[in-house]
């Protein structure tokens, strides 16, 4: 059975051994191991051990000749299996923390079937680009 939706914001801290809380809300819903990987716009994406299978399976259908290398190369290179500690803390291996620019404002959002970890001072940034004109442009392709 997939997890039902996740949802939310979370700000937390990460430590100087890239140890971070792991908002008790998703960590409710998606268990206590997971997938994280690199995701796009800077982030790390965040995957139930079930919906990371579905994931995984959608990127080894599409072919090497049109973007299949390199989609298995940045997402499931890149991955690795986390498991929360008894107070909750994940550990971000420094390639992930690397690639997502962490260092210690944490941003955590639930969006559906993954969360995402970001960095706040770039989702800050990232939002701050975010228009009116993209979300109407979204929602009207969607029928909303």
């Amino acid at each position: 059975m997939l997890v039902e939706m996740l949802t939310g914001t979370y700000y937390h801290n990460m430590d100087v051994k890239g140890r971070m809380s792991f908002p008790n809300k998703l960590r409710e819903q998606i268990g206590e191991k997971f997938m994280v990987t690199r995701g796009n716009n800077g982030c790390l994406f965040v995957y139930p051990e079930e919906e990371w299978g579905v994931f995984a399976e959608k990127i080894k259908a599409v072919p090497m000749g049109k973007g299949g290398n390199e989609l298995r190369r940045f997402f499931i290179a890149g991955a690795c299996e986390v498991e929360a500690d008894k107070q909750g803390r994940i550990l971000i291996p420094q390639a992930l923390r690397d690639h997502a620019k962490l260092e210690k404002d944490i941003v955590v959002l639930g969006t559906s079937d993954r969360a995402e970890i970001w960095d706040r001072e770039s989702y800050e940034a990232y939002m701050a680009e975010f228009s009116e004109n993209k979300l109407d442009a979204a929602m009207a392709e969607l029928d909303i």
